[in-house]
């Protein structure tokens, strides 16, 4: 077992990710913007006396991440694995989003990771030996309008993923990227939903309302991070859960001219065209735009089942393998 750093630990994947990983054995530094003694990471800690330390960490802010890592290494040694989770995300088309919100999603989804990474690189080099997973998503290898500022955050976040994995392997440090596809996580309900005159901001509603009535479990993806952190593979990619399968075979066999004109038509025509490759049946409302975006993913968070095993959720992730790397 080991030291794992996990960023963005408040909620969602990071918290699952912090649990799953504290409950095997590894000493876990659980990063959060603003710690909670009353919060659920903490509540779990105390209930099941975990070792777990809840710190401090603004990932857009590179002193509080230079003091968060020096605090952690100075407390715990050698930090073993670190896990780039914290991320945010605010749809919209590119004339009606503001620059500030392409701004910010760069500098958490992006920046933040790299700060993160260059804060443990020196003393992983060192010792030759570390893994980093970054939490992407399969909006990193799939553009789906109107969320260009988060597709474009995750781009890049493949990009100079696939790029540190090349340069630090000769120092016996493996990088991953996990890339999720719709996950039952609160990011659902945090998203601001602006109105739009572009048709595919009620598409996008009515997509992923219809795909987070069957969402893939947090928990999933902290236990494929654990497989990774405590595996040997150097593989680069991991799509967690059907949807992100399903989505990256279906850009993988439809060809850039194809992709771009498929908003083409009336709404009906695009309900039936996602029906036809997830088998999920849609209804897009032709009034509010993106307002009621992620409603069906809210519903989808308050029916979950948290007590649901970990071999379970696992089995998401491995019975769709085969098609995620076709």
């Amino acid at each position: 077992m080991g030291t794992v750093f996990v960023t963005g630990t408040s909620s969602g994947i990071g918290l699952a990710t912090a649990h799953v990983l504290a409950r095997a054995g590894h000493t876990v530094i659980a990063g959060m913007r603003h710690p909670d003694p009353d919060g659920e990471l903490a509540r779990l800690v105390l209930q099941e006396r975990l070792p777990v330390t809840i710190i401090a960490l603004d990932v857009d802010n590179d002193e509080s991440v230079s003091e968060a890592f020096q605090i952690s290494i100075s407390q715990h040694g050698p930090i073993d694995a670190l896990i780039n989770n914290a991320g945010i995300t605010q749809p919209g088309t590119i004339e009606e989003t503001p620059l500030d919100s392409f701004r910010a999603m760069m500098e958490t989804n992006y920046f933040g990771v790299l700060r993160c990474t260059k804060a443990v690189l020196p003393h992983m080099r060192a010792r030759r030996a570390g893994c980093i997973v970054n939490i992407s998503s399969v909006a990193g290898r799939i553009a789906l309008a109107p969320q260009a500022g988060y597709v474009a955050s995750k781009h890049a976040l493949e990009a100079m993923s696939e790029c540190l994995a090349q340069e630090v392997r000769t120092s016996n440090i493996r990088v991953a990227l996990v890339e999720p596809g719709i996950v039952a996580t609160p990011i659902f309900q945090k998203i601001k939903s602006p109105e739009t005159a572009y048709p595919q901001g009620r598409r996008l509603s009515a997509f992923f309302a219809a795909l987070a009535k069957e969402p893939t479990p947090p928990e999933a993806v902290a236990g494929q991070v654990r497989e990774i952190i405590e595996g040997d593979s150097w593989r680069l990619r991991y799509p967690v859960g059907p949807h992100a399968a399903i989505a990256l075979a279906w850009r993988t066999r439809t060809s850039d001219e194809e992709w771009i004109a498929m908003h083409d038509g009336s709404d009906s025509d695009w309900a039936s065209r996602i029906k036809r490759e997830f088998g999920a049946p849609m209804t897009v409302v032709a009034t509010g735009g993106v307002a009621s975006l992620f409603e069906g993913a809210t519903d989808a968070i308050d029916r979950f089942d948290p007590d649901l095993t970990i071999r379970g959720m696992l089995e998401i992730y491995r019975r769709n393998t085969d098609i995620s790397t076709a």
